[in-house]
């Protein structure tokens, strides 16, 4: 049963770094939006990428307020949060509880 266990906690560990660097990703992505950053620059382009399927389905069901201001970001945020929270700790729960 320790295999199982070291597997759970090594599935947590790397959802849980791969939900922190995509938060990473969206801050910065929302840091580049408030300059006219250059269009054709790869870092920019990888950011758009990488962001915008998930912001995309957000922008369209959330109305924006004060002057057109964007809370996709902050709305993606969350449930990054959200999922560290219940999903990695649930994880490692269950696999302490294996053990």
């Amino acid at each position: 049963m320790f295999v199982l266990r070291y597997f759970l906690e090594a599935v947590a560990s790397l959802i849980d770094w791969v939900l922190w660097l995509y938060m990473l990703i969206v801050i910065a992505s929302a840091l580049v939006s408030w300059v006219s950053p250059d269009p054709y620059n790869p870092i920019v382009q990888f950011l758009h990428r990488a962001t915008e399927p998930v912001l995309r389905p957000i922008r369209r069901r959330l109305p924006t307020w004060g002057g057109g201001i964007d809370f996709s970001p902050l709305v993606v945020l969350l449930a990054i949060f959200f999922l560290q929270a219940f999903l990695v700790r649930t994880l490692r729960h269950l696999a302490w509880a294996i053990g």
